[in-house]
C-alpha cells in the first residue's frame, strides 16, 4: 500500500520538518527525492542522511519565490533522475500578526511564499510532471501544503488564513484545468492542525503575544485541549498523508483536501 517504486518527487522546503518527514517516508516507500530548500546546510544535511540509508535524495538551494530557482531546481531534478511523477509544494511562511499589527511589506512576503511559491511550483514542474504521466496507469500527482486555516477562520491569523484559503482553492481550480487538458496530473491538498515542528512552536509564541501573554506552555496546553484526539500532531502524521496523495493508492482522488487535524474542526 501506498508504493512509490519507480517514482521521482520533488519537496519544497523539505529540509526539516514535515518535509523531511515526507523526503524520508517517500523513500522508504521507493521513490527518489529532490529536496528544495534556502536552507543550504539543513537540506544537504538531510539528504545525505537519506542517502546513508541506501535510498537517492539530493538537494537543491531553491526560493521557491524566485522562478530562476525553480526552473534550475526542476532541470536538474529531470537531469538526475530521468523524469518527475510528484510534486509536494510544502515550503510556508508563517506570520502570527493582526490585520493591523503587520505591514504591507511582511504581507506580500507572506503571500510570496505562500501563493506565488506554489503558483511557481505547479507551473514549472508541470511539463515534467505532464510527460511522466503517461507512463503511470494514475498519472502524476501535486500534493499541496494548505492548513486548516485554509478551511476554517482564525481569530489570530487572519493573514496566514487567507493564504491557505487560497492554496485550497488553487488545488481545487488546478486539478478541475488539468483535468480539462487531459494531462492526468492530480492535484490534492492536505489540511495539517498543529503541528509540532519550529513552525508550530512559532505559532504558539505569537499567538501568547497577541493575546498579551508571555506563557507560551498555557497556549500550547490550550492548543491541544482543541484536539480531540488528546495530541498535538507530528510531522510523520501528515508525511503519511501527503505520500497517499502521491501514491497510485489515492488514484481516484483530485481536488480534494485531506484533513489530517486530530479532530479539530470537526466541532
Amino acid at each position: 500500500m501506498n508504493r512509490l517504486d519507480g517514482k521521482v518527487a520533488f519537496i519544497s522546503g523539505a529540509a526539516r520538518g514535515i518535509g523531511a518527514a515526507t523526503a524520508r517516508l517517500m523513500v522508504e516507500a521507493g521513490a527518489k527525492v529532490a529536496i528544495g530548500d534556502v536552507l543550504d546546510e539543513r537540506g544537504r544535511e538531510t539528504a545525505q542522511g537519506i542517502a546513508g540509508t541506501g535510498g537517492a535524495a539530493t538537494y537543491h538551494h531553491l526560493d521557491v519565490t524566485r522562478e530562476e530557482d525553480w526552473t534550475a531546481a526542476v532541470a536538474a531534478t529531470v537531469a538526475r533522475f530521468g523524469g518527475l511523477d510528484i510534486l509536494v509544494n510544502n515550503a510556508g511562511l508563517f506570520l502570527g500578526k493582526g490585520i493591523e499589527e503587520a505591514s504591507l511589506e511582511e504581507w506580500h512576503r507572506l503571500c510570496a511564499v505562500n501563493l506565488t511559491g506554489v503558483f511557481l511550483g505547479t507551473k514549472h514542474a508541470l511539463p515534467a510532471l505532464r510527460e511522466h504521466a503517461r507512463q503511470s496507469p494514475h498519472g502524476s500527482a501535486i500534493v499541496n501544503l494548505a492548513s486548516v486555516a485554509g478551511l476554517v477562520g482564525s481569530q489570530l491569523d487572519p493573514l496566514y488564513s487567507m493564504t491557505k484559503g487560497g492554496v485550497t482553492l488553487f488545488t481545487k481550480s488546478t486539478a478541475l484545468e488539468f483535468a480539462r487538458k487531459g494531462y492526468r496530473v492530480r492535484v490534492n491538498s492536505i489540511h495539517p492542525g498543529l503541528i509540532q515542528t519550529d513552525m508550530g512552536e512559532q505559532t504558539f509564541v505569537s499567538r501568547a503575544r497577541n493575546l498579551g501573554s508571555n506563557d507560551v506552555d498555557a497556549v500550547r496546553q490550550q492548543a491541544m485541549s482543541r484536539h480531540p484526539i488528546g495530541r498535538l500532531g507530528v510531522p510523520d502524521d501528515i508525511a503519511k498523508g501527503i505520500v497517499f496523495l502521491a501514491s497510485d493508492d489515492s488514484g481516484f482522488m483530485t481536488g480534494a483536501g485531506l484533513v489530517v487535524d486530530g479532530g479539530s474542526t470537526a466541532q
